[in-house]
């Protein structure tokens, strides 16, 4: 006789609002993950949530500036944001669109806007590579807004898959080390919705438009707009939107469970190895 295991809400093991920061050439944005209430969440190791109607906070951009040892998903909601690197790569990204960045063994780039005016909005994340990964050659993963799936599970539910899995439907960015999932979730006043987590990884829900409720019964935990939850404890992810609505993302992906050494754009695995990383960027092996 075989029986099976009813499935279990996560709960919100902490909760945390991002904090004010600036990055590049004086872009103001806020860091949610890579602050002093969260260093990182295996395999993530930043988030932030760039944001602003005013030009004078994002023109300046960022400029030239090297990475080695992990990965950069940029996702833009609003603005336009050109890349270049020293590899001869270069992209847009226009609302919609997300570019998945492999820097490997490294290489150096810039990521300007190509506006003077209008709202300029997305998240960036950081994504750990592990050991046997980061000395791999630079790559990128770009997708343009109608490369990212869009589905409707339920009434009033929404959601963009740009990585995992919703119903069958698979979003286009695949990394066989994290397995990651990133779903832009939109729910209508009121609405619910419940998604299943991959076992064993390490997932984060945040909230950026309107307020949620996330996990069930006793458990549950209500986030404001700019409010992060780590979850915890158990297999199914549920939400439920506020009387405005909600937009959110979840964020989930495989611990790698590596010493991690980190020192500006450089993330590897010990002290030794990010003196070399400075050593080569500065004989121009990037």
């Amino acid at each position: 006789m075989s029986t099976t295991t009813a499935p279990t809400h996560a709960r919100v093991a902490r909760k945390l609002r991002g904090r004010p920061a600036s990055d590049g050439a004086g872009v103001k944005l806020t860091r949610v993950i890579g602050s002093p209430e969260l260093d990182m969440l295996d395999p993530f190791l930043l988030l932030d949530e760039f944001g602003t109607d005013k030009a004078e906070d994002y023109l300046a951009g960022f400029p030239d500036h090297p990475h080695r040892g992990f990965e950069t998903v940029t996702y833009m909601l609003d603005g336009r944001m050109r890349h270049r690197d020293n590899h001869g790569n270069e992209g847009l990204l226009v609302p919609g669109s997300v570019q998945w960045m492999t820097a490997g063994r490294g290489l150096v780039h810039s990521e300007m806007p190509e506006q003077q005016e209008g709202r300029m909005r997305g998240f960036q994340l950081w994504v750990n590579l592990p050991k046997a990964n980061k000395m791999d050659a630079p790559q990128y993963q770009e997708f343009a807004p109608d490369h990212i799936p869009q589905v409707q599970p339920a009434a009033g539910v929404s959601v963009k898959v740009i990585a995992g899995d919703v119903d069958g439907t698979r979003g286009p960015i695949a990394q066989p080390a994290t397995d990651p999932v990133y779903l832009d979730i939109a729910l209508d006043a009121g609405v619910a919705w419940t998604h299943a987590l991959p076992e064993g990884h390490n997932a984060f829900a945040y909230v950026f438009e309107g307020d949620a409720t996330v996990g069930e019964g006793e458990d549950a935990r209500a986030l404001a707009s700019q409010e992060l939850a780590v979850l915890g404890g158990g297999d199914v992810f549920a939400v439920r939107a506020g009387a405005q609505g909600a937009r959110l993302i979840l964020v989930a992906g495989r611990p790698l469970r590596e010493p991690v050494a980190r020192y500006g754009p450089f993330v590897m695995n010990t002290k030794e190895e990010i003196m070399q990383a400075f050593v080569d960027f500065q004989e121009g092996k990037f």
